[in-house]
């Protein structure tokens, strides 16, 4: 009889928290040993064993976080059982008690996936580097064991957190009372539904409009992840049939939140980030600070930059991931730090990401004026982006490479290696259609290299886009690469076609096709009756003698009925 293998967590243990299978992963056992480790490494630090632990609606959140929580108390911790809540209620509650916090949650992962997000106290992040590499080693051998010994003292208590979180969120964010809002907010089942209820009913302004706000770890609506555009068509459809000024849509553990406008088209996170780094460089300079700073990682719009400029920020940097936005934060005393993927930090909110506090703000800011949203949001959106485009790759070096040679013979260009490989070619007295940049960055997970690409105008956008794409697949003929957009879903799963395909009369080359996008927002576009309707921001795009036309701001094609 041969001996078991030994314990190996390195498939669920990522760079910034434990993502896996809860039912063949990240199991009751597996997480009654992240307990004990959490506990043992709190001991080892200066900070104590006090934390708080709480979890998301997932089926098998309570019993992951009662298998984390006894596994700390046996190692001597002093545990408050928070319950249900999101992950800016935790690090709320950890930022307020001064411990650390434990939550469980797989954010906008499947219904059968559960995690672990970890922090010191005052929310204080834990990577890999800091911790998490340390952790896993002592609950694998916990596990190998088959027991973890005992250390007297450890009790568990519960906490309710939810009323100091409202208390606090409402408390940054003042909202004038002057205009009334009506507010669509979708929160896939998850979290959301949660906190959402809790804050606004404190906001007489708002007239609320709930889609999806019953808790339930399945998803049955549409799974809890905002930045795939297909997730938003309940909420899109909900906007306009309410005429809502504006519309909210959470992931699963409410930490990020993504905005619709009244016309249901998405804001990019980028515009969310220029306008709150803008209103929190007046709050702050306002109160004294001579040029705070402001954090943005370095796929965020040129734009993000150049409005913390004219604010009177300092802009800094940063590669993507929270932990390092976040250290970046605390670093610079920064006030605010956004993320392209809808994660936004602030510095009195103990330099954590808050979904809600994003909200508030646009909320907020929309509140202080007459106009819509999409007027609102004009001026912080004013370049061609391709959005974030998957490539997988044989070789990620090898094709970034490509790139890199390619680059160096294209005059006036700068480049870095912050994150992956960033490429300018931006003179601000340079004609519009010269002005471009690009990020090319791997992913930390899979073989994918992960494209943004940013122009003052759309052509020049679509050029250099469709150039470095070329260039990406050419390094590995045969070998199944393929592009693939940040949040397709797989090529068996295909959303059916309002109309058969071809009803929109089409008459261009298939690879043409392949790239043409929605003028407004870059958004994917399918045939309909007559047109090329966007599956992001549902506009029509007409057919005029089998060529494609592509006017930004088309409602409707000529002709045909309009469609939601």
């Amino acid at each position: 009889m041969t001996d078991p293998a030994p314990a190996d967590l390195s498939a669920i243990v990522k760079a910034y928290d434990v993502r896996g299978d809860a039912t063949t992963q990240l199991t009751p056992d597996v997480a009654h040993a992240l307990g004990a480790a959490f506990a043992d490494f709190l001991r080892s630090s200066t900070d104590g064993v006090d934390m708080i632990v709480a979890h998301d609606m997932r089926v098998s959140s309570p019993d992951l976080a009662r298998a984390f929580i006894d596994g700390a108390v046996r190692r001597g911790a002093t545990v408050a059982d928070a319950g249900l809540s999101s992950t800016d209620q935790l690090y709320c509650a950890s930022g307020l008690h001064r411990a650390a916090g434990g939550m469980i949650t797989a954010s906008h992962n499947p219904a059968k996936d559960n995690g672990l997000k970890l922090c010191l106290p005052g929310a204080r992040p834990i990577s890999r580097d800091t911790g998490l590499a340390q952790m896993r080693a002592t609950a694998e051998g916990y596990l190998d064991a088959g027991q973890v010994p005992e250390v007297p003292g450890g009790t568990s208590q519960e906490l309710d957190t939810l009323r100091d979180y409202v208390d606090t969120v409402l408390g940054l964010v003042p909202i004038s009372s002057g205009r009334r809002l009506r507010v669509v907010v979708d929160a896939a089942n998850a979290m959301g539904g949660h906190t959402v209820p809790a804050v606004f009913e404190r906001l007489d302004q708002i007239d609320l409009v709930p889609l999806h706000f019953e808790l339930d770890g399945t998803f049955p609506n549409h799974p809890a992840d905002p930045l795939n555009p297909e997730n938003l068509h309940d909420l899109r459809a909900a906007v306009l049939k309410e005429g809502a000024d504006l519309g909210f849509a959470f992931d699963g553990d409410a930490d990020r939140c993504v905005v619709l406008d009244e016309r249901g088209a998405l804001v990019p996170p980028s515009a969310i980030t220029a306008l709150i780094a803008q209103r929190e460089i007046a709050r702050v300079r306002g109160a004294g600070e001579d040029r705070p700073a402001v954090v943005a990682n370095l796929v965020s719009s040129r734009h993000v930059a150049e409005t913390i400029a004219a604010s009177g920020g300092e802009h800094v940097r940063s590669k993507v991931g929270h932990s390092l936005i976040k250290a970046l934060m605390a670093e610079h005393s920064a006030v605010f730090g956004g993320e392209h993927s809808a994660h936004y930090y602030f510095r009195d909110f103990f330099h954590a990401d808050s979904g809600m506090l994003a909200a508030l703000h646009v909320l907020a800011a929309l509140a202080e004026t007459e106009g819509s949203l999409s007027q609102l949001v004009a001026a912080h959106d004013p370049y061609a982006s391709s959005g974030e485009i998957n490539s997988r790759v044989a070789d990620a070096e090898l094709a970034r490479e490509a790139v890199r040679a390619h680059i160096e013979t294209v005059p006036g260009t700068t480049s870095d290696e912050l994150d992956g490989l960033t490429v300018e070619h931006w003179d601000p007295a340079a004609p519009e259609e010269d002005r471009w940049w690009f990020s090319l960055r791997s992913s930390n997970t899979e073989p994918l290299l992960r494209l943004n690409v940013e122009a003052a105008q759309q052509s020049t956008m679509e050029r250099v886009r469709d150039e470095i794409l070329d260039l990406i697949r050419d390094q590995a003929p045969g070998t199944g690469v393929g592009d693939e957009p940040a949040h397709s879903t797989p090529a068996t799963q295909t959303e059916p076609s309002i109309a058969p395909a071809g009803a929109s009369g089409a008459d261009v080359p298939g690879w043409v096709r392949e790239r043409l996008c929605c003028p407004d927002c870059a958004g994917s576009l399918r045939d309909v009756d007559g047109g090329l309707q966007c599956t992001s921001c549902a506009r029509t795009h007409a057919v005029d003698g089998g060529i494609p036309v592509l006017i930004a701001g088309r409602t409707e094609a000529p002709g045909a009925d309009q469609r939601p």
